[in-house]
């Protein structure tokens, strides 16, 4: 693709990013790092979990989500006695009309485009594992068949936080397959004025469609094909590796509070991110603005601190900051 078809299609999704954010508006109020995130998520073709206290539009948002992505989609309330196959499907056995008997697969919810896993981590982690398969190769296997899920395939999970009574940890393998780790706070006090007036009174807000699948499709592979400059590759590479303990380029604070650090997968997830991020602001290239918006969103929850981490007030997000910023002050310096 030459440049100028290439620079040509994404000022056209820009575009329809925008119309998209103000469809978005329409329902979920405020929060635009939020929104630009769970945008960025779909774009990269990848999967977040949004992790807040109920009540603060969790799954408002991704319901609107839907509706502007013009999607197909499916939500699973997870409670402690979900099983796998209230997830993924099960087989029954029919029988014919010729009086033969045979098995045959009913689908789960998991068969959509957009699936939201609504305080994914109240159930069990065998229920929560159901989903690893399906999140990292967009298909499940059942008694030894692969069914493929529809293409696009995006999970948006929602989490009350860990904390919180009845709940269980995502395991590590799991929260490794999420793209994006999104927080999701209280409002500010405009934004919380705008949703009780908004939400109290007889007309509630409808958004519209702006993309559909075929065209979400699209975009994510545009998205793929945006140049990378070799500064921002740097960065992210000696980011990802600085959080290691232990290994090769490792900063003194990981090793000094870092239990484990992020994979490879980390890296991949973060360049993917500051593409899209890039075209959610309505930048044609990532730059590091995009780097410093999503660093804490992509190594957070890929990463687990030690105990004394905690006894001498270090949390992963000031780390993951100042070790990133460490980095950029060598590399002016050299």
């Amino acid at each position: 693709m030459s440049s100028t078809t290439l620079s040509d299609q994404l000022t056209s999704l820009k575009d329809k990013l925008a119309q998209s954010k103000a469809q978005i508006n329409t329902r979920f109020f405020g929060q635009e790092r939020v929104v630009d995130q769970v945008l960025t998520t779909m774009l990269a073709g990848g999967h977040a979990v949004l992790v807040g206290v109920p009540g603060v539009g969790k799954t408002r948002l991704v319901e609107t989500m839907a509706t502007v992505m013009g999607v197909s989609n499916a939500r699973v309330q997870f409670t402690p006695d979900l099983m796998p196959t209230d997830i993924l499907g099960v087989e029954v056995l029919e029988d014919g009309t010729d009086g033969t008997r045979k098995f045959k697969f009913q689908r789960g919810p998991v068969f959509a485009s957009l699936l939201l896993a609504d305080e994914i981590n109240r159930a069990s982690p065998r229920t929560q594992s159901a989903l690893l398969q399906a999140m990292q190769e967009r298909r499940v296997t059942i008694t030894g068949k692969n069914y493929e899920l529809p293409k696009p395939f995006v999970v948006l999970a929602t989490q009350n936080p860990i904390e919180q009574e009845g709940t269980y940890p995502l395991p590590e393998a799991q929260l490794d397959r999420f793209l994006l780790s999104i927080e999701v706070g209280y409002p500010d006090i405009d934004t919380e004025r705008a949703i009780i007036l908004e939400t109290t009174g007889a007309d509630d807000g409808q958004a519209s469609a702006v993309f559909d699948a075929d065209g979400l499709i699209a975009a994510q592979s545009l998205i793929r094909q945006i140049p990378l400059g070799e500064n921002i590759l740097s960065t992210i590479l000696d980011l990802v590796r600085a959080l290691r303990p232990n290994a090769d380029g490792a900063h003194d604070l990981t090793n000094e509070f870092v239990s484990w650090g992020p994979g490879p997968r980390a890296g991949q997830a973060l360049v993917l991110a500051a593409k899209a991020h890039a075209i959610v602001e309505g930048r044609v290239s990532p730059t590091m603005a995009d780097v410093h918006a999503l660093a804490h969103a992509v190594l957070g929850h890929r990463m687990s601190l030690k105990y004394s981490a905690a006894a001498q007030g270090m949390d992963v997000y000031a780390l993951i900051s100042s070790v990133l910023n460490d980095i950029q002050q060598r590399a002016r310096a050299a």
